[in-house]
């Protein structure tokens, strides 16, 4: 069996970057997922879902260099199991967490971002070293 999920939003705050006691790279972020459809009222009506992203090594490093709040990025991953947690209204809520195989960055120099646009992938990255980075 096989599983992936693709997405494309925003990131709702800046990367965190940490590393494991053995010296591995990895970075948090939260994408949010806008969706938008009309109602059978005729309104608009608009979902945002947010996600748990986590990139490992230099893919993670990647990440943490180039993303900011606010950033567009698309995200090709694996689900995680869900975590069940009460928000602070009391409703029950479940994290969807990410981790992330491909991270291409859709914001321009424009919208913040320091390059055009980069591309990582967490296969094409592990033999990669900085000369190699095209940007």
């Amino acid at each position: 069996m096989y599983q992936q999920i693709t997405l494309i939003g925003n990131l709702g705050r800046d990367p965190e970057m940490r590393y494991t006691p053995s010296g591995v790279p990895v970075t948090s972020f939260t994408v949010a997922v806008n969706r938008r459809w009309t109602g059978q009222d005729g309104q608009p009506q608009e979902k945002t879902i947010w996600f748990r992203v986590t990139a490992w090594r230099k893919l993670a490093e990647t990440a943490s260099q180039y993303l900011t709040k606010g950033s567009k990025v698309l995200v090709v991953g694996t689900v995680e199991e869900p975590q069940a947690y009460i928000d602070r209204e009391g409703q029950p809520r479940a994290s969807l967490e990410v981790t992330a195989q491909d991270i291409r960055f859709l914001s321009t120099r424009s919208e913040g971002m320091e390059t055009p646009v980069a591309v990582g992938s967490a296969d094409e990255s592990a033999g990669m070293s900085e000369e190699d980075i095209p940007f």
